[in-house]
């Protein structure tokens, strides 16, 4: 289950490029109740999402031209210029070269050979996300790809991940876990095919809740959509997939008491 012990490849950061961020703001405190601290003047708009004092996300305004309100799911490396390298020797592309965040660690941002943005963060003085699985913080990473295992195969080469496949109605899942230690508790995400309707292929976070339905007939009664109704799914939990009222996907889970 995703933690704050972060390894090589685990998720350690967590941002929304949103057209209006106050606004955007105001949606994500009345459905989660997270509050709003922004990085400062220098920092263009950028600030932080927290829960309990601790940071749970964070968000921007949209900065590159043509983009699209969207979650930004980031990885860790412990060296980003290689892990740069490694997604261009895998067919991947560099949409923003490795830079130093204003010493708090390095950022590059990326797209990988079936069209998917992600990124990633090498640590500085700021390790990460201070709380996850925890209610109300994210709970999972999920990329729908064209071809699964070809985008477990690109991710392996850049971060080494491991992929055990797992059969659910309709389809089979691809669970990724990090290199190292006991590979469920090792686990972070998932690889599920591309379906009908969706965004894209593209990383869709989800956030834990204690009620589904109610979380989103919230997020509906605030401006956003529920894209896809609340569901049982078998040993995993209840789920919905939602957008806020700019169309940034994500998710909703009440995790199974046994994951």
């Amino acid at each position: 289950m995703l933690g704050t012990d972060f390894r090589t490849g685990s998720p350690n950061w967590l941002d929304l490029g949103s057209p209006d961020v106050d606004a955007a703001v105001a949606f994500y405190r009345g459905v989660f109740g997270w509050d709003f601290v922004s990085a400062g003047p220098e920092a263009g708009g950028y600030g932080f999402f927290r829960q309990g004092g601790k940071t749970v996300a964070a968000i921007g305004p949209l900065t590159e031209e043509g983009a699209k309100s969207a979650w930004m799911v980031h990885f860790m490396s412990p060296d980003v210029r290689a892990t740069a390298q490694a997604v261009r020797d895998g067919g991947g592309t560099v949409r923003m070269e490795p830079m130093d965040v204003m010493g708090e660690g390095w950022l590059a941002q990326f797209t990988d050979p079936q069209g998917a943005q992600f990124a990633s963060w090498q640590p500085g003085k700021t390790a990460g996300l201070e709380v996850a699985s925890a209610e109300n913080s994210l709970v999972w990473v999920e990329l729908h790809a064209p071809d699964p295992l070809a985008a477990v195969s690109f991710y392996t080469g850049v971060f080494g991940w491991r992929g055990e496949e797992m059969q659910v109605p309709g389809m089979t899942y691809r669970v990724l876990s990090t290199a190292d230690g006991d590979q469920r508790e090792a686990s972070f995400g998932g690889v599920a095919p591309l379906g009908d309707g969706g965004p894209g292929p593209s990383w869709v976070p989800y956030f834990h809740v204690t009620d589904t339905d109610a979380t989103a007939d919230t997020v509906q009664g605030k401006g956003g959509s529920v894209l896809m109704p609340a569901a049982d799914v078998p040993d995993v939990g209840r789920i919905a997939w939602v957008a806020d009222p700019f169309g940034a996907t994500f998710a909703l889970l009440k995790p199974n008491p046994r994951m």
